[in-house]
């Protein structure tokens, strides 16, 4: 900072205060100084700065997963709130489901001085672990069961799979099948509950749960093997599952939607190119890491104490759902 302050003509105050508020310089003063730093290739030492202010402008994010869509489109929704909050993202992967893998992982980002957490893993052995980390440690668990003392962000799954269900019943379907995620994963749990309760609601049968793992191959042959007799609505608890069901369903000669309506769940970006578009339930992931960020800001900057956001999903209706024949 020296070396650009002699070369820009201007005090080591003045670089300062064009690097932390440029609004304050003159824009000659401030275009002098720009030029040093590009001329010098001049970067803040983050390491330095953390030990003057206490503050690494840091945050950790745990994840497992993030080959599937939801994980990481929360990732990405958390790391660019984070961004334009003025924060860097550190992100550590669990390479298995354990407590001991979970404390790992906090353990190696608290050692790079990150100033918060977000954990981003709904499963119940991460849910366990989050159960065991010390309460002064500011953090926010996406869909994950309510832990006391810490903050929490989630998508209404329940009122998500009702959405879906209420759609396809009021198209006159007398009862929806369903394709339901890993028993494992709270939201696909959650899903499936909501499924099961709108039907009893309504005074409909409850079929058999077909078990799928989030993979399009785990719903394919789920729906090749099914007897479709009865079958008049799939709702398919994500859309990469739908796809597999769609594929199925074309092999057995089952036309979508005028034999079997479909609805998925998420929304990918792929979903309005399936054949047909999907009727799926959308997530909003981006607000999702917008919350988090909000959240744990809160916690690291004023104290704040724990606090539960809950982000409303919304049915997107495409051509992959109608009447029943």
């Amino acid at each position: 900072m020296g070396d650009v302050a002699r070369l820009a003509g201007v005090s080591h105050q003045t670089v300062s205060r064009v690097l932390n508020d440029p609004q304050t310089v003159r824009a000659a003063t401030r275009a002098r100084v720009e030029q040093a730093i590009a001329a010098l290739g001049y970067r803040r030492n983050p390491a330095a700065r953390s030990l003057v202010t206490r503050r690494s402008e840091t945050l950790g994010v745990v994840s497992f997963d993030t080959t599937h869509y939801g994980p990481a489109s929360t990732l990405w929704g958390i790391e660019r709130s984070a961004r334009d909050a003025g924060y860097f993202v550190s992100v550590a992967t669990l390479s298995a489901l354990s407590p001991r893998a979970v404390r790992s992982a906090v353990d190696r980002l608290l050692a790079q001085q990150v100033e918060g957490l977000v954990v981003v893993a709904p499963q119940d052995e991460v849910c366990q672990a989050v159960a065991t980390l010390p309460r002064d440690l500011p953090l926010v668990v996406v869909e994950t069961d309510d832990v006391q003392g810490v903050s929490r962000v989630s998508v209404d799954q329940a009122r998500g799979a009702r959405l879906a269900v209420e759609h396809l019943l009021g198209l006159g379907h007398r009862t929806v099948h369903h394709v339901a995620g890993p028993a494992d994963w709270l939201e696909a749990r959650a899903r499936t509950a909501a499924w099961e309760r709108a039907l009893r609601d309504r005074g409909r049968p409850v079929p058999r749960v077909l078990q799928g793992d989030w993979s399009p191959a785990s719903a394919y042959r789920a729906v090749l093997d099914l007897d479709l007799a009865d079958v008049t609505a799939l709702f398919v608890g994500n859309d990469q599952m739908a796809l597999g069901a769609l594929r199925a369903l074309h092999e057995r000669g089952v036309p979508v939607p005028e034999r079997v309506s479909v609805v998925g769940f998420d929304d990918v970006p792929e979903a309005a190119y399936y054949s047909p578009p999907l009727t799926t339930v959308r997530q909003d992931f981006q607000e999702v890491g917008r919350r988090c960020i909000g959240l744990l800001l809160e916690r690291v900057r004023e104290g704040a104490g724990p606090a539960t956001s809950v982000v409303r999903p919304e049915l997107v209706v495409r051509a992959s759902a109608g009447p029943p024949p």
